[in-house]
């Protein structure tokens, strides 16, 4: 989201503990934009990686198992959540995932590539409307982003938990991460020292919305 603050790329890429790791972009979700690959390969290369990306309109020489299953981290892009993973159904990437994610290999992404790891996730997929939809599965609950940007995020989501119409999950403000370790959370991160992910759970007919603590990434104080 932020092309001149890279705190965040930093820390996945920390994760890998690998020298030039091999990070390969999924960009299904925004049509496969070529100004949104650019993008990837100028912020990786950067950093020191072996940047690639998975296009499902010219696929890599080798099968997509062995290609996903060689690279250190896998980032997944944002867009549109919903059509993403009808192309990653058909192709059995939702498969591959699991098993890329089962053998240690890091799952990573922004907007339609964070919430696609969930039971569930609040999307904007369909023109006009937030919805709930079902996502992957690989971790429990829900998972909403972009809590503090986009108008009626914040709302929806609540009265999506409330009616029962989506899981309990997290809420991410933009520039905050969660960082999981197999299916459990360790801890949230951000790249902006004032940005915060919340605990959104239903009790009876009503809402509790928990602040989290999130750490900076940048030179501030954690918190």
């Amino acid at each position: 989201m932020e092309p001149e603050n890279s705190l965040l790329d930093q820390y996945i890429v920390a994760q890998s503990h690998t020298v030039n790791p091999r990070v390969c972009f999924i960009p299904t979700a925004s049509a496969e934009s070529a100004d949104y690959i650019l993008k990837f390969y100028d912020a990786f290369i950067r950093l020191g990686c072996q940047p690639a990306h998975l296009s499902l309109f010219h696929l890599p020489s080798q099968d997509l198992e062995s290609y996903l299953l060689d690279q250190h981290i896998l980032y997944v892009g944002g867009g549109n959540t919903r059509s993403m993973l009808a192309l990653w159904r058909e192709w059995h990437l939702d498969h591959i995932l699991k098993l890329a994610w089962e053998q240690g290999v890091i799952l990573a992404g922004i907007s339609a590539g964070a919430i696609c790891w969930f039971e569930q996730g609040v999307t904007d997929s369909l023109p006009g409307e937030l919805s709930a939809m079902d996502c992957l599965g690989f971790l429990e609950g829900s998972c909403c982003p972009h809590y503090d940007s986009e108008p009626g995020r914040r709302s929806t989501y609540q009265s999506l938990v409330a009616k029962g119409s989506i899981r309990p999950g997290i809420a991410l403000e933009d520039g905050v991460a969660a960082h999981f370790v197999n299916d459990h959370v360790e801890h949230y991160i951000s790249s902006r020292p004032e940005a915060y992910a919340y605990h959104v759970e239903r009790t009876g007919s009503q809402v509790e919305e928990n602040p989290v603590q999130v750490r900076y990434l940048g030179i501030q104080n954690n918190r």
